[in-house]
């Protein structure tokens, strides 16, 4: 059984949402069974639980990695109970994003309480994409509309991709999705980076 877990990551309005639904064109089509673990602060925000509801942002960061890391379990279960032989999990975003939103104190009590260390967050993932957000260079292209958690300004999305990028900077296989000229040029750089990542031609 080949299974292979990978994070979609991104400054706000990089085009993951699009990016998700080619990814499972593709490699459906490459043999692969393509599963996706949703994003978590979508989920908690959209739901009323958000870093300006809950007690102090630490509380709210600590129920995000726990949410995020128990989904990410139950998917490897599940995997595991499937015929196929062979597995695409891609996260829309990864544990390593919530750094990007704490202070490294905050940060390192969220590990703590989760009993874990960022080197074996990173191990948890076999490769990271990174979209750039449409803010840097294309800010007529950034929108509000297509996320409901979407809050950044395009100036602190800017910002925002610059500290994911360096959340994610120890991961070994960390790749970065610059935006092109055109959309279809950024996603098929994307799905070249992950064919490569998967040793397919």
């Amino acid at each position: 059984m080949e299974i292979k877990k990978i994070v979609l990551t991104g400054g706000p309005c990089a085009g993951k949402s699009e990016a998700a639904k080619l990814i499972k064109e593709k490699f459906t089509a490459q043999g692969y069974v393509v599963l996706f673990v949703p994003e978590t602060a979508t989920e908690l925000i959209s739901g009323g639980v958000c870093p300006w509801t809950t007690g102090t942002n630490l509380d709210y960061q600590i129920v995000q990695c726990k949410l995020q890391r128990f989904k990410e379990q139950m998917f490897d279960e599940a995997v595991r109970t499937m015929p196929q032989d062979k597995f695409l999990i891609v996260c829309d975003r990864g544990m390593l994003d919530n750094k990007a939103y704490m202070s490294d104190e905050e940060f390192d009590k969220c590990l703590e309480v989760l009993g874990t260390t960022e080197d074996e967050v990173n191990a948890g993932y076999d490769a990271i994409f990174h979209m750039v957000t449409t803010a840097k260079g294309l800010k007529e292209f950034y929108i509000f509309e297509n996320n409901v958690a979407r809050y950044e300004t395009p100036e602190q999305a800017e910002a925002l991709d610059d500290v994911l990028i360096k959340a994610w900077s120890k991961h070994p296989h960390h790749r970065i999705i610059e935006n092109c000229a055109t959309v279809d040029e950024k996603m098929n750089h994307l799905l070249s980076e992950i064919s490569q990542f998967l040793g397919l031609e």
